[in-house]
């Protein structure tokens, strides 16, 4: 049996609750204890997760929920939560819906008029916007970029924009990446690349494009990785 406060939200609904995305304590007390209530909780991967859950002695059953089966998986959560289940959505790492699943069945539960609550905690991009130094009163969130099809016409569209620009890569990608960058944007344009944040080896490079091209070169990158382009100059 679980020990739930009678006092707290007892509503059928589904949680977003971010999970840290490297240091274990990047996590809110509202978000364990989320996690500890809920009657179900949906993991992008089960194994990964389970070191978080362990780690805060959560002991809440987990069900798998990545973007191979989130389609199938939509309609037979929003049952459960419409029959009167707590659930909660966590990923890997981050915020759910950033570049993650999420967004399925959040529209989903929406749609059904079910209760949705999102909390508020870790996700990559804001770190790593935060630590380049370039303006963030007004910034475009792109993700990852389209591998093949639309890369090179969503990289001319964006050689115009003056606000900053954020972008998440692979490691095996950067180089390439900062290739087209160099060709699309100019290589003296400024950027900020970080990657491992929060970890051991947590590093954030500024500087020229062509700089951090070659840097890269020199020194191959392990880790999930934030690029943070600097806006185009207004004319």
């Amino acid at each position: 049996m679980k020990n739930v406060d009678p006092d707290l939200d007892n509503t059928s609904k589904l949680y977003l609750v971010p999970t840290p995305i490297g240091n274990l304590e990047d996590i809110t007390l509202r978000a364990i204890r989320i996690l500890k209530e809920v009657d179900l909780i949906l993991a992008e991967d089960t194994r990964t997760s389970s070191k978080l859950l362990k780690h805060y002695n959560i002991e809440t059953p987990m069900l798998s929920h990545h973007m191979h089966n989130e389609h199938k998986m939509t309609e037979r959560i929003t049952e459960r939560i419409a029959g009167g289940e707590k659930v909660a959505l966590i990923t890997d790492a981050g915020t759910p819906g950033i570049s993650d699943p999420g967004f399925l069945l959040t529209r989903a539960c929406i749609e059904k008029g079910l209760e949705v609550e999102c909390l508020p905690g870790a996700t990559a991009f804001v770190p790593a916007l935060v630590n380049s130094g370039f303006p963030s009163d007004k910034f475009v969130f792109e993700g990852f970029l389209p591998i093949k099809k639309g890369r090179q016409t969503r990289l001319k569209t964006l050689a115009e924009e003056t606000r900053t620009i954020i972008f998440y890569e692979s490691p095996h990608k950067l180089n390439k990446t900062l290739d087209q960058f160099a060709v699309y944007f100019g290589e003296d344009r400024l950027v900020s690349v970080s990657r491992e944040l929060t970890k051991m080896f947590e590093e954030t490079l500024r500087g020229k494009i062509i700089d951090i091209k070659q840097h890269f070169l020199n020194n191959p990158p392990k880790g999930e990785i934030v690029i943070i382009l600097k806006g185009a100059d207004k004319k």
